[in-house]
């Protein structure tokens, strides 16, 4: 499996309006600014979070988005499969692919099962809030140097 930019993104963003401590709306071109990512790109990956009920999304003048849930609700891969297309370790394992014919005797399947439940386990077991820890850790130990 390999998390695209979008899926990246996507954390970037969540960690963005996981940062606002109130429940005020983030403009997408604030967030835009912020990490240096496109506001078109941002337009179609909040859309997908939008889609699955991760974010709330008002228009108008004084819209924006906001996470729907605190922190602690959402998964990292909760937050990548909403906009990830395929998180497949490969080709011939997982949801989406193809019957394998050779499943029951391929020792790469056993590899490519276990694989996949490392990963999903990684993610699963790691929370936005976990991750706005790990970055207070990360500023904390930058102003210490």
């Amino acid at each position: 499996m390999i998390i695209s930019t979008r899926g990246k993104n996507a954390l970037k963003l969540m960690l963005d309006l996981a940062e606002i401590k109130t429940k005020d709306m983030v403009r997408l071109k604030d967030v835009a600014d912020r990490q240096n990512i496109s506001e078109k790109y941002l337009e179609q990956i909040v859309s997908g979070l939008h889609k699955r009920g991760l974010v709330n999304s008002v228009r108008g003048k004084n819209g924006g988005y906001s996470l729907k849930y605190p922190p602690e609700e959402y998964t990292v891969g909760q937050i990548v499969r909403a906009v990830e297309s395929n998180m497949n370790p490969t080709d011939c394992f997982g949801e989406n692919s193809a019957p394998c014919p050779n499943k029951s005797t391929c020792v790469n399947y056993r590899l490519w099962g276990r694989l996949d439940d490392a990963l999903n386990d990684v993610l699963e077991g790691i929370t936005l809030a976990d991750m706005l820890s790990w970055q207070q850790e990360i500023y904390t130990e930058n102003i210490n140097i």
